[in-house]
C-alpha cells in the first residue's frame, strides 16, 4: 500500500490471514489452547466436526466451556454434565499425548489426538475416521461368520479391500492436492514476508544507534519466527507426500561445511558460542539440498542449545565406504529416555524450551529427511555435558581428485559495495525494499517489474549492470529465461542470482546448470551480502 508516496510493508494481519487460510485447508480439525486452557486458534474443520456455536469458536473461549457444551448435548455420555466435562479435561491433559475415539451425535466416528505443549498449552487434532471404523466393523462381522461361507468370505473381503483401496486413493489424492496447494500458496504467503524482512533489515542497520534499535530487532525476531513456521510446515508437507525426489550427485564435503560456517557463524558469535568447522577433502554422494537441510537443522540446534562459552564442532570422518558427518556440542544434552521425545513433532525438552524459541519441528524434519534419503542418523548424549549427532553418507569412490577446489569466499563484511545492480521482481513493494537495502550498502540500483518494463523504460541505455537479482516467478516468463535473455542482449557473462520462494531441488538444479546463484525468499541480509560478494568476485569487482 502507498502512504504519502512511501511504499509500506503489508501488515502482519495479512500474513496471519494467509497462515489461517493454509490451516483451514487441512483435512483435520485443529485447536490450540494456551497454558490457561483458553482457545488460541482453531480451524473451520475443528469447529464443524464439533458443531460448536460461534461464541465457543472465538479466541479466549475456555476449554471447560466447550467441554461443558458437549456434555450437555450428550456427546460425553450420560451423567452430570459438569462432572463429565471435568473428567474429560483431566483425561486429555494428564499425559503428554492421548488418543481417543468417540461417536458424535451425528453418527460420525471422531478420533482425538491431544498433545501437551512445552509452554503448558494443549493442541487437539480431530479426524473423521467414520469410513475406517465402518470398514473395520464390516471386516469383523465377516470374520465371525467365515466357517462354511467360503464364497461369502471371498466376496466380503474383496468388497472391503476395494473400499480400502478407494479410501487410500482418495487419501493419496487429498495429500497431493494439499502439497500442490501449499506449493502454489507458498509464493503468495512468502511475498509479503519477504518485503517485510527487507524493510526490517534496512531499519535495523539505520537504527543501530537510536532508540528504535531494540524495536527493530524485535520485529526481525517475530518475522524470523513466522518464516521458520512456514518453512517447517512446507518441508513436512513435501516429505510426507513424497513430493521430494532425491537427486544424488558427487558433493565436496568442504563446500557443504563451508556453507554451514557462512550461515551460522553470525549466530554463534551472537550467542557467544565457539563454532569450529574442520577442513576436509572428502567427497560424498548425496542430494546437496536435502542433506544440506539436515545439517542446517543439526548445526542450528547445536548452537541454540549450547550455553554461552560453549563449543560446537562440525567435521567428517571416513568409516569404511561411508563418511560420518559429526555435529558435536557442549550443550545441555539429554538422557536416553528422551531420545524418542526429541524427534516427536511439537515436542521440546523443558530446559531447551527455556533456552531458545521454537516449535519442536527441526529434528522431526531431520528424521523424515533421513528416512526419505535412506541414510543413518546416530546420536549420543549425556545430560548436562553435550551431544553428538552423526549422519552416515555414502563416500564417492576415487572421485576426490575430480572435485574442484573452490577457494572459500570471505565472510560477508559490513562495508559498502560499489556495484551497479539490476533488480527484477513482479512485486513493487519488494523492489522498493530491495532498493532501500542495497542503496544503504552503497549500490547503484535500478529496478523493473518485467523484461518489457526494462525495454520500455530504457533502463539499460548507458548503464551496464555488474550483476542481476532476478525473481523466479515473473508474470510472463521465468526468471531463468529472463536472465538468459539479458545475457544474450548485453553480451558476455552477466553474474546473476535467482531470488525465489520455490525451494524445490529441480529449480536449484536448473539454476546451477546455467551458472546462476539461488537466494531463497524471505531474503536474509547475510545470505544476500554473501551472494553479492561471490558474484562480484566472478567479475573481479570484489
Amino acid at each position: 500500500m502507498r502512504n504519502h508516496g512511501l511504499i509500506m510493508p503489508l501488515p502482519p494481519d495479512d500474513v496471519a490471514a494467509s497462515l489461517r487460510l493454509a490451516i483451514d485447508f487441512l483435512p483435520q480439525g485443529i485447536g490450540v489452547f494456551d497454558a490457561g486452557l483458553r482457545l488460541v486458534v482453531s480451524n473451520q474443520r475443528y469447529n464443524s466436526l464439533l458443531a460448536l456455536p460461534n461464541d465457543l469458536t472465538r479466541a479466549g473461549s475456555a476449554l471447560f466451556d466447550i467441554a461443558l457444551f458437549l456434555a450437555e448435548r450428550g456427546d460425553l455420555g450420560k451423567g452430570d454434565a459438569a462432572r463429565l466435562a471435568i473428567e474429560r479435561i483431566n483425561f486429555i491433559t494428564a499425559a503428554p499425548t492421548t488418543v481417543t475415539l468417540r461417536i458424535a451425535n451425528s453418527g460420525q466416528s471422531l478420533e482425538f489426538h491431544s498433545t501437551r505443549l512445552a509452554d503448558g498449552g494443549l493442541a487437539i487434532a480431530i479426524s473423521d475416521v467414520t469410513d475406517r471404523v465402518r470398514a473395520e466393523k464390516e471386516l469383523e462381522q465377516v470374520n465371525l461368520t467365515l466357517e462354511g461361507r467360503v464364497a461369502e468370505r471371498t466376496a466380503a473381503l474383496t468388497r472391503v479391500n476395494a473400499e480400502l483401496e478407494v479410501a487410500r486413493a482418495k487419501a493419496d489424492a487429498a495429500n497431493h492436492d494439499k502439497t500442490r496447494f501449499l506449493a502454489a500458496a507458498s509464493h503468495d504467503l512468502l511475498q509479503p514476508l519477504n518485503a517485510a524482512r527487507l524493510y526490517t533489515s534496512t531499519l535495523i542497520e539505520r537504527a543501530k544507534t537510536t532508540a528504535f534499535a531494540e524495536l527493530a530487532n524485535s520485529i526481525e525476531a517475530s518475522l524470523t519466527a513466522v518464516e521458520d513456521i512456514m518453512s517447517a510446515l512446507l518441508d513436512i508437507s513435501r516429505i510426507d507426500s513424497g513430493a521430494l525426489k532425491p537427486a544424488p550427485t558427487i558433493v565436496a564435503a568442504r563446500d557443504l561445511l563451508r556453507k554451514m560456517e557462512v550461515e551460522f557463524a553470525p549466530l554463534a558469535r551472537e550467542r557467544q558460542v565457539s563454532l569450529r568447522i574442520v577442513a576436509t577433502d572428502a567427497a560424498i554422494v548425496a542430494d546437496r539440498t536435502l542433506v544440506g537441510r539436515i545439517v542446517q537443522n543439526l548445526v542450528s540446534n547445536a548452537i541454540k542449545y549450547t550455553p554461552s562459552g560453549g563449543k560446537v564442532l562440525v567435521g567428517v570422518r571416513r568409516r569404511g565406504n561411508r563418511i560420518r558427518l559429526d555435529v558435536i556440542d557442549t550443550g545441555i544434552g539429554f538422557n536416553r529416555d528422551q531420545h524418542k521425545l526429541l524427534f516427536a513433532e511439537f515436542s521440546r525438552l523443558d530446559r531447551g524450551a527455556r533456552m531458545a524459541q521454537g516449535l519442536g519441528l527441526g529434528l522431526s524434519i531431520v528424521q523424515r529427511l533421513v528416512t526419505a534419503l535412506g541414510l543413518t542418523l546416530e546420536l549420543d548424549s549425556r545430560e548436562g555435558t553435550g551431544s553428538r549427532f552423526s549422519l552416515y553418507l555414502p563416500a564417492a569412490r576415487n572421485m576426490r581428485s575430480q572435485v574442484p577446489v573452490v577457494p572459500p569466499a570471505p565472510e560477508p563484511g559490513f562495508g559498502n559495495f560499489d556495484l551497479k545492480i539490476l533488480c527484477v521482481d513482479n512485486e513493487e513493494a519488494i523492489l522498493e525494499a530491495m532498493r532501500g537495502l542495497l542503496e544503504h550498502w552503497g549500490c547503484d540500483v535500478r529496478t523493473a517489474l518485467s523484461l518489457k518494463r526494462i525495454d520500455k523504460e530504457r533502463l539499460l541505455e548507458g548503464w551496464y549492470p555488474d550483476l542481476v537479482l532476478m525473481d523466479y516467478h515473473l508474470d510472463q516468463t521465468s526468471g531463468l529465461d529472463a536472465i538468459e535473455w539479458l545475457r544474450h542482449n548485453l553480451g558476455g557473462h552477466l553474474p546473476a542470482a535467482l531470488v525465489t520462494a520455490d525451494r524445490s531441488p529441480a529449480v536449484r538444479s536448473l539454476a546451477e546448470e546455467r551458472g546462476i546463484a539461488v537466494i531463497n525468499k524471505p531474503v536474509k541480509p547475510a545470505a544476500l551480502r554473501a551472494t553479492i560478494s561471490g558474484l562480484a568476485n566472478q567479475r573481479g569487482l570484489g
